[in-house]
């Protein structure tokens, strides 16, 4: 089977970088006139050149949202079910050196955590686990969905690399979307980053969309851990991933996150600093060359940075997150994988969303037309 790698073989990380950085005012101003946007285009509005456009971007941003997504901002709760990981990442909390309590949520549990969310009116929740293949597995993963399915219309995971056969498996139990973050695409310091565990093996990282379209998962959601290396460069090798699972996969969508480094346990501060403004510019950038794409902010931003990116090319937030497994009811101390940022209640920022002019969704989606 033909994969990314493929395609990712073909470039290199210097000379990409490289290419950002030179880019200049005119080749910013030919790809803001161009109607159809092409990955050179988003190479240049990612570039510094590109900042004193910014204006002129968000206003581009928000034109095309509104025109393809209308007034709207879907709702959505991480619910983490496990902080147990057999992975050593330098930069997460749950990391297996970091000595915390670990946490897997059992069956009542998973269900009073569920209450929870459903006083505070979601119908789309993202469960999340760490990456321990012998305790939170493809067998846990079905057996919680089948415990909640009842109760939520849409279901995402963000959990370990599986095999195809076992996203064949989430699809017919009803899952909607995957979400898998390669967090960096610099694939020579990747190991340094992930010194110990199956996160290490870049290659079968790099492939796992493929095999979660293979199975004929509804949406794939990817993104790269901000902070970890060169915020450009990474994010042009994000979006050359997206425009090749676009072109091979076209039956199903694709979102992008933007998780920025938050301080977590046991994790060291890194030197790769993206401020607000670069986030606006990304968040721009990724708009106006992919009007299809769907785009999320989590609780991981400030509460000022996500009063003021609604209109201009989001489509979905999260809300009251907790990032500790139990952490809405069950295990409120319990470690969390990193902290929040913007703490505010579900209806708070539902208030937020309908006072900016936009429609807060709650369910867009239901397991009910899935094809199964």
């Amino acid at each position: 089977m033909n994969t990314f790698k493929a395609i990712f073989e073909q470039y290199n990380w210097n000379e990409i970088q490289t290419k950002i950085y030179q880019s200049t005012t005119i080749d910013v101003e030919r790809a803001l006139a161009k109607s159809k946007k092409s990955l050179e285009d988003f190479m240049v509005l990612i570039s510094p050149a590109a900042q004193p456009y910014l204006e002129e971007m968000a206003q581009m941003s928000h034109y095309l949202t509104k025109k393809r997504f209308g007034k709207t901002i879907q709702m959505y709760a991480p619910l983490y079910l496990s902080n147990e990981c057999q992975n050593i990442c330098t930069y997460c909390g749950f990391s297996l050196d970091n000595k915390i309590k670990r946490v897997t949520l059992k069956d009542s549990e998973i269900l009073l955590e569920v209450a929870e969310l459903k006083k505070m009116g979601f119908d789309h929740v993202l469960l999340v686990t760490g990456e321990a293949n012998y305790t939170v597995n493809i067998n846990y993963f079905l057996n919680a969905i089948d415990l909640i399915k009842k109760d939520f219309s849409n279901i995402s995971v963000e959990v370990q690399p599986l095999s195809t056969h076992e996203y064949l498996q989430l699809h017919e139990a009803g899952v909607y979307s995957v979400l898998v973050y390669q967090e960096t695409y610099h694939q020579e310091v990747y190991k340094e980053y992930h010194p110990k565990g199956k996160k290490s093996n870049f290659d079968f990282r790099l492939e796992t969309p493929d095999r979660v379209a293979t199975a004929g998962i509804h949406k794939i959601g990817l993104g790269v851990l901000l902070g970890l290396e060169d915020w450009r460069t990474d994010s042009f090798f994000n979006a050359l991933h997206i425009d090749y699972l676009q072109k091979n996969y076209w039956k199903s969508k694709y979102s992008v996150s933007f998780p920025r480094l938050r301080p977590a346990e046991g994790v060291e501060k890194h030197n790769f600093i993206m401020d607000d403004k670069d986030l606006l510019q990304l968040i721009c950038a990724y708009r106006i060359w992919n009007e299809d794409l769907e785009i999320s902010i989590s609780t991981r931003e400030n509460e000022n940075f996500r009063n003021n990116i609604i209109p201009i090319g989001v489509t979905s937030m999260s809300a009251a997150s907790k990032t500790n497994p139990g952490g809405y009811v069950v295990n409120v101390e319990s470690l969390e994988q990193f902290e929040i940022s913007d703490e505010r209640s579900s209806e708070e920022i539902a208030n937020l969303i309908k006072n900016a002019g936009y429609e807060p969704v709650w369910k867009d989606w239901d397991i009910a037309y899935s094809s199964k």
